[in-house]
């Protein structure tokens, strides 16, 4: 496209939205209000998959060794579980650590001091092993219990399965929810593109009998689609920034008592992808409401 066909463009699709000023602002509006309940429900969702996910790094697989197993083979297993991905930490722990907070966490110290140096628990050396997905538990511990000089894998089942159909679950309702707001916001753009094309029928029509081309004709309308797409994802997206501060803020420090084991995203990491996904949708949305209407409105020309 050359340059004074995007300025044509560029200026015509101003034109048409000071034109339409009521259906421009209520599309303008439709998105601003689409991607704002976007951003709060993106910011609930990215929290409580942090939360997760923080969740999902506390909840592991803990190996037993065979009796009489030599340090040399227990670091062997070490380096073995260290090498596989879905692993996020190992810890080993030793039977005396082992002995000494089953004493602090079950036994009173009388009884306790009857053992004296003995430990009975001699063979529950362990390591503790963390995962970075839960969802892979499963193929991690047949591959511990695979390994020499492994006795024992204990592991929940249940706890991967929640964490899993949790994960699953605010996946569809995301999609479900982004679905219906998108659907809105691309009508109210093609019911604004549409008066837009009415107000200017005859012209099109002239532009059409002189030669014109459809991506000639096509381009302000897809401008104006764009801008107020950008627009329409600019507003919301200062507005939620201000909001996820002192949201965070109050939250912390009126309820740290209920909330001081969780931790929130930092609104760097909240909006360095929310700020993309915000415009992308909010162009998106303007280019395929403008194009699709358009388009739509050529070919009912060309068949009359």
């Amino acid at each position: 496209m050359r340059f004074s066909t995007f300025f044509y463009s560029l200026k015509q699709g101003i034109k048409n939205i000071r034109r339409n000023r009521m259906f421009s602002l209520a599309s303008i509006g439709t998105i601003t209000a689409c991607l704002f309940l976007f951003g709060i429900f993106y910011f609930v969702v990215a929290n409580f998959q942090y939360m997760v996910k923080t969740a999902e790094t506390s909840v592991g697989v803990t190996v037993f060794f065979d009796a009489g197993i030599s340090e040399e083979q227990i670091d062997k297993i070490g380096e073995e579980i260290k090498s596989r991905a879905e692993v996020a930490s190992v810890e080993y722990v030793s039977a005396e650590e082992t002995w000494k907070n089953y004493k602090e966490k079950y036994l009173n110290p009388e009884l306790a001091e009857t053992f004296g140096d003995d430990n009975p628990l001699a063979d529950s050396a362990s390591y503790s092993v963390y995962l970075n997905d839960v969802s892979m538990q499963k193929s991690l511990v047949n591959f511990i219990e695979g390994l020499d000089g492994v006795r024992q894998v204990n592991h929940s089942d249940s706890v991967a399965n929640t964490f899993r159909t949790f994960n699953a679950l605010v996946g569809y309702v995301s999609a479900a929810i982004i679905i219906i707001l998108l659907a809105v916001a691309i009508f109210l753009i093609s019911t604004t593109v549409t008066m837009g094309i009415a107000i200017r029928k005859e012209e099109i029509s002239i532009m059409k009998l002189i030669g014109a081309t459809d991506t000639f004709i096509r381009a302000p309308f897809i401008v104006e689609g764009v801008i107020i797409g950008i627009i329409g994802a600019i507003l919301p997206i200062i507005g939620l920034y201000f909001i996820y501060h002192k949201v965070i803020s109050y939250i912390t420090e009126k309820y740290i008592n209920i909330f001081h084991a969780f931790q929130f995203l930092e609104a760097k990491v909240i909006f360095s992808n929310l700020i993309p996904i915000s415009l992308g949708i909010g162009i998106g949305i303007g280019f395929i409401g403008s194009y699709m209407t358009v388009r739509r409105h050529l070919r009912r020309k060309e068949s009359v």
